[in-house]
């Protein structure tokens, strides 16, 4: 487990498995995590490490490039699987497998699937956010005004290797080209991203797994504004701090970054908690008031919001965001429509116009049970197909 991406791809393996479906899970990186000890699934490991765990970054700088044995070693296990009942699902490639194993997943006989879990198909960063301007970015990915622009939270020089990854990936590692069917998990997600997609691919609606089951917070009661998340510039700590003090509201931050240190010198006020386990930020969110989460990129389906409004907990949010697709506005949550201060301490002083509210739909959408269901129909289908 090292994020979200990691998270998802092995729960949804232990779903699969817990279902009956054998499952082969390949990783580039260990260790392995206990969640796939289970008679249903093997798993190939290969024990390397993520491009920002490497010590030696020239050779990072090169296997991100292009990861030769990570290819071989997805080539020789796909050899053992019958085309006939195995579908191929990838979660992504970017922080170790590199766009070596894109030629593997578009010469495969066996069928493939590949969830987007954020935008490294097309933009270089993988975000479609300027690191340096603090704002979205809509330039087209890998034009000649993208390529020429610093837009990487580091430098230039990191920026170029991005964009250099990118062009390989476009053209040697034939992705996205070579994908017939791709998964998104926001609606936000399938706009940005369609324009860049092959026009004969199959585009499915899979919602990352979010579960919870328990009685609703009664969060009228509450007091805590709570942020839970990394605390670096695009996640909009400072935003809602800014707001948070503008209304004299109670703010807890959960979670770590480079901008910890800075927002708790000049909000000391706020409680800085750092990363809590799973458990720790559920009784957080047990008393909460709301869970105010003021990114300022587009993310993709994060799962925090919704953890929160399925235990009844109204979310304040940007309308920019994919968190806005599960908010119902003035119901179980408010969205706000710009970026800055004034605009979320007003949606923050909203929140004393709603009432109890329903997560049940939500709750049914994101359950996984619907969502092994889901994965399951899609796969058999592209073994019938195929």
């Amino acid at each position: 487990m090292n994020g979200g991406q990691a998270k998802v791809a092995i729960d949804s393996a232990k779903l699969l498995a817990d279902e009956g479906r054998q499952v082969v899970f390949f990783a580039g990186t260990g260790p392995v995590s206990n969640t796939l000890t289970h008679e249903n699934i093997e798993v190939v490991c290969l024990d390397g490490q993520t491009l920002a765990e490497a010590t030696n970054r020239a050779g990072a700088a090169i296997k991100g490039l292009w990861n030769g044995d990570a290819a071989r070693a997805l080539g020789d296990t796909i050899k053992k699987l019958d085309p006939k009942s195995t579908v191929l699902h990838c979660h992504g490639w970017s922080k170790a497998l590199s766009p070596s194993i894109g030629p593997q997943l578009a010469s495969s006989e066996i069928p493939v699937i590949y969830t987007m879990h954020e935008y490294f198909l097309a933009c270089p960063n993988g975000g479609f956010y300027d690191y340096q301007s603090r704002e979205i970015c809509t330039r087209k990915a890998l034009s000649l005004s993208c390529t020429m622009t610093n837009c990487d939270v580091r430098h230039w020089s990191h920026k170029a290797w991005r964009v250099a990854r990118s062009t390989v990936a476009k053209t040697v590692g034939r992705l996205p080209s070579g994908l017939t069917h791709v998964a998104y998990i926001s609606k936000l997600q399938k706009q940005v991203m369609e324009p860049y997609l092959p026009k004969d691919a199959a585009l499915h609606y899979v919602p990352n797994p979010v579960a919870y089951e328990g009685p609703a917070v009664d969060w009228r009661a509450n007091e805590d504004l709570l942020f839970v998340g990394r605390l670096s510039a695009e996640k909009g700590g400072r935003l809602f701090a800014d707001a948070a003090r503008q209304v004299g509201a109670k703010a807890v931050f959960i979670g770590d970054g480079d901008e910890r240190a800075t927002l708790e010198a000049e909000f000391p006020e706020f409680e800085f908690t750092g990363w809590l386990s799973e458990s720790e930020v559920s009784d957080r969110l047990a008393h909460a008031r709301a869970l105010v989460f003021p990114s300022l990129w587009y993310e993709c389906q994060p799962l925090v919001p919704m953890e929160a409004l399925l235990r009844g907990v109204p979310v304040v949010t940007g309308a920019w965001t994919a968190a806005a697709e599960s908010v119902d506005h003035g119901r179980s949550g408010i969205v706000v429509q710009s970026q800055d201060a004034d605009a979320f301490a007003k949606g923050i002083r909203a929140l004393d116009t709603l009432d109890a509210f329903d997560s049940a739909a939500l709750a049914k959408l994101v359950s996984p049970k619907t969502h092994v269901a889901r994965l399951c129909d899609i796969y058999d289908g592209m073994l019938a197909r195929a």
